[in-house]
């Protein structure tokens, strides 16, 4: 399980989760006994991503998973009817219709259950006694019933969970829940050089996909971008000056998103080399969304730490000089 998520050179397995690794060491330990995981952290860190691997490196299924949105009900947690067999037969087996969550118990499986504070806390509090008792109750179908009323938890069967820590003011989690969950943190990544490595990684990865013409990718261009991130992520530039963070993602996944976008516009559009003028205009992308106090601290940003680095280094004054003309 573990050489799947976190690879193993010897077995010629690759490496699919970046991140801290006894994390994961304590994510599967979690999921032996009989507490639920709980996956939290900013959004963009890949939370879902390792919920599936583990779903997948234990279960051999990451497909069973319940999506948490306001529109959630009980039904989407534990089963549902084909009313018209429900009509034509009355309550039973057949006429059931299994949640994920119930095809795990009934198989001994891992259930994702992504975005659980988006549900509403009546029910989310559902989860809770399926979790202690490991057990559903059907009493549609009867004591009598044939086929039986109770479903017991297969050995096996346990829930990941996943939730944005800027969605807690959504629906917090009742304390009766929290405690059926050990709960893990999936925290940006920190190390600068790691971090640009692993956007050129992925950025490569995609642009090969393509098929087309190739993209002169620069490592500095790059570590300009991931410098920026992680700034504006942790509010603090490199050399500890505070600066107003944003409310705006500045994940990794968003790293090569916007890297990406920016190499496809050098190759269709420039001469095929990426420069900070590319990643410049794309940037906006991530920051002019919804929030003018982004903008504001944005062009802040610019005006200050990236001009500053732009009077000494010629890739800083490029960019700060693309995102003035495009900002005005």
């Amino acid at each position: 399980m573990r050489r799947f998520i976190l690879g193993a050179e010897k077995l010629q397995v690759s490496r699919k989760f970046y991140g801290d690794d006894p994390l994961v060491d304590r994510a599967i330990v979690t999921l032996m006994g009989h507490q639920g995981l709980m996956l939290v952290g900013e959004p963009g860190t890949a939370k879902s991503l390792l919920s599936e691997l583990l779903a997948a490196a234990i279960s051999g299924d990451s497909g069973l998973t319940v999506q948490g949105t306001a529109g959630t009900t009980e039904d989407h947690i534990k089963y549902s009817w084909n009313y018209a067999l429900l009509l034509a037969e009355g309550p039973s087996q057949r006429a059931l219709v299994p949640s994920p969550l119930y095809q795990a118990m009934r198989t001994g499986q891992l259930v994702r259950f992504e975005e659980i504070t988006r549900c509403p806390p009546e029910i989310q509090d559902v989860l809770i006694s399926l979790m202690s008792d490991k057990q559903l109750m059907i009493p549609e179908l009867g004591r009598d019933e044939a086929e039986g009323a109770r479903l017991y938890a297969q050995r096996g069967f346990n829930i990941i969970a996943t939730a944005n820590l800027r969605d807690r003011g959504v629906h917090e989690m009742s304390s009766a829940l929290k405690r059926r969950f050990n709960f893990e943190t999936v925290k940006p990544i920190r190390d600068h050089a790691f971090e640009v490595e692993l956007v050129m990684a992925q950025l490569q990865r995609e642009l090969a996909g393509g098929g087309e013409s190739p993209v002169d990718v620069p490592r500095d261009v790059v570590a300009l971008l991931v410098t920026t991130f992680q700034e504006l992520r942790a509010g603090q530039t490199q050399d500890g000056t505070a600066i107003k963070g944003l409310d705006a993602v500045m994940s990794t996944a968003e790293a090569v998103n916007v890297t990406y976008a920016a190499a496809l516009q050098a190759r269709h559009f420039n001469d095929g080399k990426l420069t900070a003028r590319e990643i410049a205009g794309q940037l906006q992308g991530v920051v002019l969304k919804d929030s003018t106090d982004d903008v504001k601290r944005v062009r802040h940003y610019f005006d200050t730490v990236v001009r500053e680095r732009g009077k000494r280094d010629a890739q800083w004054k490029t960019f700060h000089d693309a995102a003035r003309e495009l900002w005005q």
